[in-house]
């Protein structure tokens, strides 16, 4: 058995399995609150894990981390949620813990990797993974194995600007077509149209008449009641999105384009339909109709699955 641990800014997961997929053997959830820092999230993972490592005969540790790693050396380099992750040996430490060998990755590359070996991207063996919720992240997965390029960070096309023009890394395509994008553009939208303003009445009727409510799920469900300026929101943002794995197929000819996150539940006419259709529009003619474009099939568990499979990768050597 391999103990899969999901650390996040709002979650943390803890799970065993035989890297086989689902059903897992056990997972145990537990939110962050918020405010906690790093020292608060090692001390619930020990307990927990300790008792998965006694509980069942556990060989090797995966963690997916919510933040960049350094895979090699299994050290975090940071988080952008939690302080108290900088420079952390988190590799090290664990496995002084729970004396086991460990294994780190970024949380995007686990998700791919399982979304890759279990998931959508199954029997597959050039996959590009990408996941749009509250970020935008990526993933390399060729012949079974994450690709990290020379620093560990390697796929992030959501830091990617969206033109030459453009010089604040600020401003990249995970300002202008995450979920948080989505919710910001909207709540712009309402700051110059009143309640009774029946252009946007779908949007504040969503929100409840706070635009503070909004998430990129209250602009989803405006937009299939047939508000105009919710369309369009989703429409750009599915836009810039469609562009950046463009690029991403241009320079990897992967054979299929998994993609995950919150934002992709939307769901087939009000997000894929639209994002096949642009991501066509901006690809390398030559390669259109060379790839498809997949949901994610994994869920809420895909990290920790992914996070299983590092850990089985690290038992077998393979990393």
């Amino acid at each position: 058995m391999f103990l899969g641990i999901e650390i996040g800014g709002t979650k943390l997961q803890i799970a065993v399995g035989d890297g086989s997929g689902p059903p897992l053997t056990k997972l145990e959830r537990l939110s962050v609150p918020g405010g906690a820092d790093a020292a608060w999230i090692r001390s619930s993972i020990v307990p927990l894990a300790s008792r998965f490592v006694a509980e069942f005969d556990v060989r090797a540790i995966g963690v997916g981390f919510g933040g960049p790693v350094d895979p090699v050396s299994g050290r975090v380099v940071r988080s952008h949620q939690v302080v108290g992750w900088e420079d952390f040996p988190l590799a090290d430490w664990l496995a002084g813990q729970l004396a086991r060998p460990v294994a780190v990755g970024n949380d995007a590359d686990c998700a791919g990797l399982a979304e890759a070996l279990l998931g959508g991207g199954k029997e597959h063996r050039y996959v590009f993974y990408t996941n749009v919720g509250s970020g935008i992240g990526g993933a390399i997965v060729i012949d079974g194995k994450v690709y990290t390029g020379s620093r560990g960070i390697a796929a992030e096309i959501g830091h990617l600007r969206p033109n030459w023009q453009v010089t604040d890394p600020a401003v990249d395509v995970e300002t202008l077509a995450s979920g948080w994008a989505i919710a910001r553009a909207a709540r712009e939208v309402l700051s110059r149209h009143g309640p009774h303003d029946l252009a946007v009445i779908d949007l504040w009727e969503a929100c409840g008449g706070n635009p503070q409510n909004l998430t990129a799920r209250e602009v989803a469900e405006a937009a299939s009641r047939g508000c105009p300026q919710a369309q369009r929101i989703l429409e750009e943002a599915i836009r810039v999105y469609g562009w950046a794995i463009a690029q991403a197929v241009t320079l990897l000819a992967p054979e299929v384009v998994v993609v995950g996150g919150g934002v992709s539940l939307i769901g087939e006419e009000l997000f894929f339909r639209p994002l096949r259709k642009y991501v066509d529009e901006y690809v390398f003619p030559p390669l259109r109709g060379s790839f498809v474009i997949k949901p994610a099939a994994l869920g809420e568990e895909v990290v920790v699955h992914g996070a299983i499979l590092l850990a089985q990768q690290k038992a077998q050597g393979l990393m």
